[in-house]
């Protein structure tokens, strides 16, 4: 008989969230099957193993763990042996793919992803950039950003561009409003990719629908006529294209599809401006 749901144990040293992004996207490839996530993160003490080892031991499933001190492992993997649970080291096959091919033993660093490095603190920078130009909030220093989004309501620019600061990238967006012109000399920017975000008219009134309903509003309105609604996606289409400008229609994807795709084209269009330069 096969389950629709399992037990799945997240060990790490750090923050987990390696694990997490490779599990969850594991399983989504199982349709139907649900994972019942344990996550233990900072398990760094034997007195943390052995009270992980008694938390498996109550919901018995699958283990995997990214610990780089290796008694800690070796305790864990012992416990899960005896206890019949499947246990998988995630990183150790590719440490071992990089020491293989490097020629040298890593330096086994717990979070050494976190680190307050130079990377770090151009994300930090990136945010800090993103929230500030967020939905026209600012027009003065657009020139700035590294990615310039725009698109009308409910586009999914705000979380897009949260996304893409996460990543690094300084990202602005701009709404298209009826009736509300853009900021003056968009045309002239240099630095910034722009990129236009668009949607089904379906999707869009769904997505207005559902906040106005959140708001108590009254749904008896333009924002959500799907005549009004048409022609605004029409009227950015126009725009985008008028201007030269990527677009990217959002209907079927995520926000982490949606930012891949951004990513890609600002990689064309890095290139393409250090040319120019």
């Amino acid at each position: 008989m096969s389950r629709n749901y399992f037990h799945l144990h997240l060990v790490s040293d750090s923050t987990g969230e390696t694990l997490i992004a490779i599990s969850r996207a594991v399983a989504a490839q199982y349709q139907g099957v649900s994972s019942i996530e344990h996550i233990y993160p900072l398990i760094r003490t034997e007195a943390q193993i052995e009270r992980v080892i008694s938390e498996i031991e109550a919901a018995p499933g699958i283990i995997l763990f990214t610990m780089v001190n290796n008694e800690l492992a070796d305790r864990l993997q012992t416990a899960c042996h005896d206890l019949g649970s499947p246990c998988l080291s995630v990183l150790q096959p590719i440490l071992g793919l990089f020491q293989s091919y490097l020629g040298t033993a890593s330096t086994p660093r717990p979070g050494a992803q976190h680190l307050l490095n130079t990377e770090y603190f151009r994300r930090i920078d990136a945010l800090n950039f993103t929230m500030l130009h967020d939905d026209g909030q600012q027009y003065e220093n657009l020139d700035n950003a590294d990615i310039l989004l725009l698109g009308v309501s409910r586009t999914s620019k705000t979380p897009t561009s949260i996304y893409l600061a996460n990543r690094g990238y300084k990202t602005a967006n701009v709404p298209l409003v009826p009736g509300v012109d853009l900021p003056s000399g968009l045309n002239g920017l240099k630095n910034p990719l722009i990129v236009g975000l668009i949607a089904s008219p379906e999707r869009i009134i769904q997505i207005r629908q559902n906040r106005l309903l959140t708001l108590n509003a009254d749904q008896e309105t333009p924002y959500v006529d799907r005549v009004a609604v048409a022609e605004e996606i029409a009227h950015s289409r126009r725009l985008f294209a008028e201007n030269g400008w990527p677009m990217i229609d959002v209907t079927r994807r995520s926000i982490e599809e949606t930012a891949a795709a951004i990513i890609d084209l600002y990689s064309t269009h890095r290139l393409k401006f250090m040319a120019q330069s």
